[in-house]
């Protein structure tokens, strides 16, 4: 499962914005807001190229950063922030 750095904020109990900008004082990502270390971090941090056509602009491309499940922990960790528990699964009780 991927995120958003939206959707990994709220999980981190956070905000987009305030993610983003101790992202960058650590590091982990570059001015266009994708990971500085794409080879490195390529276990946590993933780049989604994404494309579309425009009518009059003709194909368009953007880039955007995704975290994997196992870079929610290492993001919390990198960020000193604390990581939410994870609610109890109870689909196996019968």
């Amino acid at each position: 499962m991927e995120r958003t750095l939206a959707k990994a904020a709220v999980c981190l109990d956070t905000t987009r914005p305030k993610l983003i900008k101790q992202m960058r004082e650590k590091g982990l990502l570059d001015n266009h807001n994708l990971p500085a270390f794409p080879v490195r971090d390529r276990e946590f941090l993933r780049v989604k190229d994404s494309h579309w056509y425009h009518a009059e602009l003709g194909m368009q491309y953007s880039q955007s950063t995704r975290v994997r499940q196992p870079g929610l922990a290492w993001l919390a960790e990198q960020l000193g922030l604390a990581l939410p528990p994870i609610p109890a699964d109870h689909r196996d009780v019968a």
